[in-house]
């Protein structure tokens, strides 16, 4: 790929994240929620309660973030931790009711967002998306890695 063509894609890589994560933290403070925090509910939610190396893994984030996340979500009292009973070291980290109701409006948030996101697009090209950006983080995670 020529220099003129890999600056085009990585510029509008950059930018799509940049403003996608933007207009998500405008989204979201009115929840009183910051940019991630809208994540680990809706992982809480689509996996019920988890220990915090798994909500890690699943966020793609780093665990001493996720661990400050769910003391300030914990503090908001939209979740709980309780010691897990298979391994001492690990808290299980689970909605209360407050967090399950915010979920509610954090899923109709996250729809607003993805239909101003793709406006414009096909339907046909928005089906594709997930697939497309999945191989494209994967392209990243192989490089980033040491692998591929």
């Amino acid at each position: 790929m020529d220099f003129d063509r890999a600056d085009a894609v990585n510029q509008a890589i950059r930018l799509l994240s940049l403003r996608h994560r933007a207009r998500a933290a405008t989204l979201l403070t009115p929840l009183g929620l910051h940019t991630g925090q809208e994540a680990l509910l809706l992982e809480l939610d689509r996996s019920g309660p988890s220990i915090q190396a798994q909500l890690s893994e699943a966020l793609g984030s780093e665990p001493p973030s996720v661990t400050l996340m769910v003391r300030k979500l914990e503090g908001a009292g939209l979740v709980r931790r309780a010691p897990s009973a298979a391994d001492r070291r690990a808290s299980v980290v689970e909605l209360t009711e407050d967090g399950k109701a915010l979920v509610g409006r954090v899923k109709e948030l996250w729809c607003a967002l993805a239909e101003e996101t793709v406006a414009g697009l096909s339907e046909e090209t928005v089906a594709g998306l997930p697939e497309l950006l999945r191989t494209m983080t994967a392209n990243v995670d192989g490089r980033r890695s040491g692998h591929r």
